[in-house]
């Protein structure tokens, strides 16, 4: 069976930018991983933890929209979290229907560690490539980031 389309050559995928980033971002978290596993927490966990680290107090229903999750595997997450001290949830004061969600003082010590070993990782990543390139890409990356959200409110 023939898959491949007619009349079209071989477009060399590897060098475009979604595939790029999806498969950079994987490579990462799954390097990460690794190097977090002795902490005891699973991606979704130090992901939604690490959210929260930057952003506490949120209601659950802005989490879930920030981290592209739906309410309910969300809130299951929450109960695990929680259920370990490492989250509280507290009643909205401005709307009784939303909880808030702060971390716990208990991530203070693995932060620093989430955060070095982050730092550690993108050195990694980044070897073998001079300090202005890396400053420029990020750049690049972060002018990027802005114009899809700049593009993503104009067609709400």
């Amino acid at each position: 069976m023939e898959t491949k389309k007619q009349g079209a050559g071989p477009r060399d995928l590897g060098r475009s930018l979604g595939f790029l980033v999806h498969d950079v971002a994987r490579l990462m978290r799954r390097a990460f991983d690794r190097r977090v596993k002795h902490l005891g927490l699973t991606r979704s966990q130090w992901f939604v933890l690490v959210h929260l680290y930057r952003t506490d107090g949120q209601t659950q229903r802005h989490l879930a929209q920030e981290l592209d999750m739906e309410r309910a595997p969300l809130s299951k997450l929450l109960d695990r979290l929680e259920s370990g001290s490492w989250i509280e949830r507290r009643a909205d004061p401005d709307d009784r229907r939303a909880n808030r969600v702060y971390i716990t003082h208990k991530i203070d010590p693995i932060m620093n560690e989430i955060i070095s070993v982050g730092e550690t990782l993108t050195d990694d990543i980044f070897s073998g490539i001079d300090k202005s390139a890396r400053e420029e890409f990020l750049s690049v990356l972060v002018k990027a980031k802005s114009n899809l959200i700049a593009k993503e409110q104009q067609e709400v």
